[in-house]
């Protein structure tokens, strides 16, 4: 059974492809910028936003920026160069060189865990694209951590079911502070009278005949009747049951596979 990780990983490559126009991009505290005036050369720098917001600009000294868009800022800029009769007409262009303050974290079970730049509208989608996609370990369940109004919220997102129904509605949209995190795929173990004994990931409606497989099948001395799996109840107290190889795997099941007596 393929790991959805590997084909999730694909999907949100192919549907992370949007470029963000710079004018989108809202200025905040630790961002960089490079601002020029048309026909003025010496009214060139290159500055860091404050954590007031702020820049320094030659002939203004501090202009408030946090919380602009690149456009509005180039505007206020040519409007107060011209309000003070330092220019007739200012054609003021910024560049963001580097975007510290609009940045969402993707960490845990993908390829390229990080802090990645927001700039303009992003989704989840975008993001795990940003970083590489979800790893082979990854969980086909995302947490999305938060804090709008002043208030950190959590949600989970089933990525892979979210994009095989085309619900790309719930595809929410981030904002810099985010944090996206990745973990690792529910696992369960199979033991005894297998090829490889050991930990497996539980794929959806896996089974346990399907478990059997992800350990490489039975050995030649294996059986498949009086196979066994351990499980814990919701107080955490273990409990052995009798498997039979349509039974569906749960989270931390413990399949043992029995020696034939034959």
């Amino acid at each position: 059974m393929k790991p959805f990780g590997h084909w999730i990983a694909a999907a949100v490559l192919a549907l992370g492809t949007g470029i963000a126009c710079a004018a989108e991009v809202l200025l905040g505290p630790g961002d960089v910028v490079r601002v020029s005036v048309y026909g003025s050369p010496d009214l060139s720098v290159e500055t860091r936003v404050s954590e007031s917001g702020t820049i320094t600009f030659p002939l203004l000294g501090q202009v408030g920026v946090g919380g602009m868009s690149v456009a509005a800022a180039e505007k206020k800029i040519g409007s107060l160069l011209e309000k003070g009769s330092y220019l007739k007409k200012a054609e003021v262009n910024m560049l963001v060189t580097t975007l510290a303050s609009q940045q969402v974290s993707v960490l845990g079970q993908v390829n390229r865990p990080g802090r990645y730049p927001v700039e303009g509208r992003r989704k989840v989608l975008d993001l795990l694209a940003m970083a590489g996609g979800v790893g082979p370990e990854g969980s086909d369940l995302i947490t999305l951590v938060r804090t709008r109004d002043g208030k950190t919220v959590r949600e989970t997102i089933d990525v892979v079911d979210m994009v095989r129904k085309g619900e790309l509605d719930k595809d929410v949209e981030v904002a810099g502070g985010d944090i996206i995190y990745v973990e690792r795929a529910p696992r369960a173990y199979v033991t005894g009278e297998v090829q490889r004994p050991g930990a497996f990931r539980i794929e959806r409606g896996m089974t346990v005949q399907q478990a059997i497989s992800a350990g490489g099948g039975l050995t030649p001395r294996g059986s498949d009747n009086g196979m066994r799996i351990t499980r814990r109840d919701a107080s955490g107290r273990a409990f052995t049951l009798e498997a039979r190889a349509t039974d569906p795997v749960l989270v931390d099941d413990v399949i043992t596979v029995r020696e034939s007596w034959f």
